[in-house]
């Protein structure tokens, strides 16, 4: 890898002479392979692997395994993640410990927000966006895919937030940054490092933290985390955000033997910095700000007022013909008296009663692209079940016959081929499964099963390595 010039200059001056050395060093060698794991589909610990410390799901691999053609990954089974992004566990499991709503900003792909839909105490609400389309589709799949129905998906710029107010009582802000700590990841990322790109980087990422910084509560946590080195994307605008926009920089509490680097800058404030030369992972930078308490408008006052506004619009509308939701359909999902039921151009969603106000109000101003599981399409007479069905931790394991498939069958349906059902199957919906976690749904008619896998989501590789290697 040749870093560019001026990359060598301020990093070395940021560092030191010793500890930029080593890290040139290390960016030579390959990337670690790390994965989390999704405790409601996966008991099991991974074959030839380490504990991540900072994660109590996140394993190191000894090698890369082809999770491509893995159906358990498919499943939602467990996420790829890079080990150092897992850290946000602990800012999470040290500063929340009772049900939230949280927002993470720029979430797509979903690893962090697939870690914090994991980690957050029960009851909670995570709404994830992207402001790229493309982006925002992986992001949702892969929240279908990890199976809680605690989640909204947006696709959204920051600054459409700005009506909902002071709504979040969390807010990651994974912000878009100059990637140093992706070089050797990402080659591309090397090519295009330069100097400007990192002025326009910093300067970028305070347009998004003033663009939201209304919509979190007074006293509400902010997590800022960039995956680069220099100083200004990192400690500056962490000193900026604590004395611009009013925040108390808060302590994770760490483990020595982490070897996570902190402040290099000088300042007396908590951040916390993976160096792939003392850390096993790549470059992560993370910090945690309190937001001050203030005379804001509180959050409870700011929804009712949006509220009263939205009700007053849906008022003025014309109305429509309202589309009952099947009492059979609804018993697909467990304690069905939990969740807001809700049929829109013939698409079944459930989301959790308890936030229902707070859907109404992003649903009013936000594009929403998933929200709480999708239960079925009702086409007539007849009710399809979703593919978010299959995935939910909180389908009714009796509502439908189970087939397991074999490996060979499994890559079929999941490059969406026809499968054909052992002759004791009965015909109808039937929740296909590789070694007893679902993948997704088929109708059996007898001599084959139509599959119902989702088009964009399969496999579209024919090719199927010799050397198959799998996590468990």
């Amino acid at each position: 890898m040749n870093l560019p010039s001026d990359f060598v200059t301020r990093t070395r001056s940021l560092m030191g002479e010793e500890q930029f050395e080593k890290l040139a060093e290390a960016l030579q060698h390959d990337t670690p392979v790390s994965i989390r794991l999704n405790r409601n589909k996966c008991k099991s610990v991974p074959a030839e692997s380490t504990s991540i410390p900072w994660c109590e799901t996140g394993y190191y691999l000894s090698t890369r395994p082809t999770f491509t053609f893995d159906p358990l990954f498919h499943a939602g089974s467990y996420y790829v993640q890079e080990a150092s992004s897992m850290f946000v566990e602990q800012a999470l499991r040290q500063y929340v410990h009772e049900p939230v709503v949280m927002l993470d900003l720029c979430a797509a792909p979903g690893g962090k927000s697939t870690l914090a839909r994991s980690v957050l105490p029960e009851g909670s609400m995570l709404v994830a966006n992207e402001v790229m389309r493309n982006r925002s589709q992986v992001l949702a799949e892969n929240l279908i895919k990890w199976g809680d129905e605690g989640v909204v998906v947006t696709n959204n710029d920051p600054a459409d937030f700005a009506p909902l107010q002071a709504v979040f009582d969390v807010i990651l802000t994974d912000v878009p940054c100059s990637g140093e700590g992706m070089f050797r990841k990402d080659p591309v990322a090397v090519d295009e490092w330069s100097v400007e790109n990192v002025d326009i980087c910093w300067q970028r990422q305070r347009r998004i933290l003033t663009d939201i910084w209304s919509c979190l509560k007074p006293g509400g946590l902010l997590i800022y985390s960039t995956c680069t080195y220099n100083r200004e994307e990192n400690e500056d605008n962490v000193s900026w955000i604590a004395r611009e926009l009013g925040a108390e920089i808060l302590p994770v509490a760490v483990g020595e033997e982490w070897n996570i680097t902190g402040n290099l800058t000088g300042g007396e404030f908590p951040v916390y910095r993976f160096l792939p030369h003392r850390t096993v992972g790549e470059g992560l930078f993370l910090a945690v700000l309190r937001k001050n308490e203030d005379d804001t408008l509180s959050s409870s006052d700011c929804m009712g007022k949006r509220l009263k506004k939205d009700k007053k619009k849906k008022g003025q509308k014309a109305g429509g013909q309202t589309v009952a939701c099947p009492k059979d359909v609804k018993a697909w999902v467990n304690r069905p008296e939990d969740y807001l039921w809700t049929v829109d151009n013939n698409i079944v969603t459930a989301f959790p009663v308890a936030y229902q106000d707070l859907y109404e109000m992003i649903k009013s101003t936000l594009k929403v692209l998933h929200a709480g599981v999708t239960v079925a399409e009702l086409k007539g007479k007849d009710c399809i079940p979703d593919h978010s069905l299959a995935m939910s931790t909180r389908r009714c394991e009796d509502c439908f016959p189970v087939a397991n498939l074999t490996y060979e069958q499994a890559i079929a349906y999941l490059r969406k081929e026809a499968v054909v059902l052992d002759a004791g199957v009965p015909r109808g919906y039937v929740l296909v499964a590789y070694q007893n976690v679902p993948l997704g749904f088929v109708k059996n008619i007898g001599n084959r099963a139509n599959n119902l896998y989702p088009q964009e989501w399969r496999i579209r590789s024919g090719y199927l390595p010799e050397n198959l290697k799998m996590v468990f």
